[in-house]
């Protein structure tokens, strides 16, 4: 989306539009904050893993996760908007943390690399965002997890004329097995997702 590229919206988006927008996925449902309190918790526990973090605007969940990493874990989060990884750099700097300019279509990384890939309350936002998913699958390592956040098809995005007026403003609502399905596809067992509100948790590892 052409505001992401806006250096005042990444000052925006760290501190009101995030926090914000998670709020309205748990419209007609209560779990989402608790769910992504939980994620954040699961991802920032101590261990020697390489996490990459995908479409990481600002650096919010960079900077948690690198801080809860131990030894040589390393947190590296790439986005496409240089104003979102300049906030990133000046807000969100951390020991553990990097951060790159990197399209999520064709990650600069070798194929099984990382212990952890996510890709959080961003994919939604992402022209053409399908592709994504198998360039998340492939940096992975063999036996490790990927985990995506995003929206997800629901009685209430459902009602007329919502999809179209999503789009339209460049927002994409996945079908209900959409994320799934690609993700088992690219190479994912074990998958689990979970929907509450009117977002989607999905989580897999790597066969």
């Amino acid at each position: 989306m052409r505001f992401m590229k806006n250096p005042l919206f990444a000052q925006v988006y760290e501190h009101l539009w995030r926090p914000t927008f998670t709020r309205l996925f748990s419209f007609g449902g209560t779990a989402t904050e608790d769910y992504d309190r939980a994620l954040r918790a699961y991802l920032s526990r101590p261990g020697e893993r390489l996490v990459l973090d995908v479409a990481c605007g600002p650096g919010n969940y960079t900077r948690q996760i690198a801080n809860g990493l131990t030894g040589d874990g390393r947190c590296i989060g790439i986005d496409y908007s240089a104003p979102m990884l300049s906030r990133a750099a000046r807000t969100n700097r951390t020991e553990r943390a990097a951060y790159l300019r990197a399209d999520a279509h064709a990650m600069p990384f070798a194929d099984n690399t990382f212990d952890t890939v996510t890709c959080l309350a961003a994919l939604y936002l992402i022209p053409d965002p399908i592709p994504v998913l198998d360039e998340l699958v492939r940096v992975a390592r063999t036996g490790g997890e990927v985990i995506v956040f995003t929206s997800v098809v629901t009685g209430v995005s459902s009602l007329p004329g919502v999809r179209e007026v999503a789009g339209a403003s460049g927002y994409r609502i996945f079908g209900r097995h959409e994320i799934v399905d690609r993700l088992r596809a690219a190479g994912l067992e074990h998958v689990e997702q979970t929907i509450t509100g009117q977002g989607q948790y999905v989580i897999g590892i790597k066969s």
